[in-house]
């Protein structure tokens, strides 16, 4: 087998955090005509860094093949609009963006955010590389390209449209498997004056919350204050902020400029206390971590056998990226668990890939009146709750399985 090298510092990596095993890519969704036919199944081992505790994948597949026909659209979760309303009306304060500003945004989606900053009559540019999913940012009037960001390709964009005085990279650096080219890609679009915001799942919540479901074959690294600033700091980069979220079970957002232009907020050194606190300094506090996964897998397929035998019916509710990973980690299937019903059209009337679990309209789950209901994107719990909330007119209990089993 050949060596695995760091996508930070290139340093051999040998230390595994968990193995969940072998697992499909977690956005392949199975459409009804290929439902007899196989699925190509990949390690998802997750290693970290013993030089500097980058939590990260090895690559399996390609990101034109993982982004080939994407299936997550961001605009059909109402807490996250909100989120990005409220971060478009923050930044724009802040900031001072006008007419003469130019936001762009780095795996744009659907649009879900930059429609706020269109509203404002700021101008955009969203870069997306899903087609599928570009064009129906596209169909909504704002601007974007369908293209995979790198240095070459912000180079293009900054002598086509000018240099950003924002660059909004949210929940995108997971997705990098090339992280230097990146973020030289961000320091190539960026006005000399300009700001860079950059939010991901802390990877303290991974660790104290057993959030291993967010590990998929997409994203290729998760990421810490101490792991991320070197990659910034090498590309001329500086922290000068930063905020905690409660979005994705534990985010952060970082606040960039060119290095020199600012200092770090009290903020940035209290997070590099926490963490070093925490122990994400410490090699053993990653040895500790795959028991605490075992775990919750033995208690939730503890709590499905025992639903079976009891003659009790459990259905889900989501088609999320990270209940692949949490189902086919356990080897759920549909003897287990009867169903999922998702607001996502694109997922619809499709299968969950390796599962093979149907997934519905959230209509079918009203229909059908299960016992059980697992919320798989646990994340969005309280708003599930809410829309569903006719779930408990007939007893119905909502399950979940992550940081540790509840049914309430």
């Amino acid at each position: 087998m050949s060596p695995l090298f760091c996508r930070s510092c290139d340093a051999p990596l040998e230390t595994v955090l968990v193995d969940l095993g072998l697992s499909p890519l977690s956005n392949s969704y199975v459409t009804p005509e290929l439902a007899k036919e196989g699925e190509m199944f990949l390690p998802l081992r997750v290693y970290v860094c013993d030089a500097c505790l980058l939590v990260q994948l090895q690559a399996f597949e390609t990101r034109e093949h993982i982004f080939l026909n994407y299936a997550y659209l961001s605009s059909f979760s109402e807490s996250w609009l909100a989120h990005a309303a409220a971060y478009v009306e923050a930044a724009t304060q802040r900031l001072g963006l006008g007419a003469g500003s130019l936001v762009v945004e780095v795996a744009s989606n659907d649009g879900y955010l930059l429609q706020y900053f269109v509203a404002r009559g700021v101008p955009v540019v969203g870069v997306e590389p899903a087609a599928n999913v570009a064009a129906i940012a596209i169909e909504r009037g704002i601007r974007s390209e369908i293209l995979f960001f790198g240095e070459g390709t912000a180079r293009e964009l900054r002598a086509r449209f000018g240099a950003a005085d924002l660059i909004v990279a949210n929940n995108v650096l997971a997705h990098v498997p090339d992280l230097h080219d990146f973020v030289a890609g961000l320091t190539a679009l960026l006005a000399d004056d300009g700001w860079v915001s950059a939010e991901f799942p802390h990877v303290l919540h991974l660790i104290e919350e057993t959030q291993f479901d967010t590990i998929y074959h997409e994203h290729f690294c998760y990421y810490s204050l101490h792991a991320i600033e070197p990659v910034f700091a090498r590309h001329g980069l500086a922290v000068v902020d930063v905020e905690r979220l409660s979005t994705h079970g534990g985010s952060l957002r970082l606040w960039l400029r060119r290095a020199g232009r600012g200092s770090p907020s009290a903020a940035v050194a209290t997070l590099r206390q926490e963490e070093r606190r925490a122990g994400l300094l410490e090699r053993k506090t990653y040895l500790a971590y795959a028991p605490k996964v075992h775990a919750v897998k033995r208690d939730l397929l503890e709590f499905l056998i025992q639903a079976a035998r009891e003659g009790k019916r459990v259905a889900a509710y989501g088609a999320p990226a990270k209940g692949n990973t949490l189902l086919n980690y356990c080897g759920i299937r549909a003897d287990m668990l009867a169903f999922t019903v998702d607001r996502n059209p694109l997922k619809q009337g499709s299968l969950l890939p390796g599962t093979r679990i149907p997934v519905f309209a959230p209509e079918r789950l009203l229909a059908e009146r299960p016992d059980y209901v697992l919320i798989l994107p646990w994340n969005i719990k309280d708003e599930i709750v809410a829309q569903m909330h006719d779930v408990r007119t007939w007893g119905g209990r909502f399950v979940i399985a992550i940081p540790q089993l509840s049914v309430e």
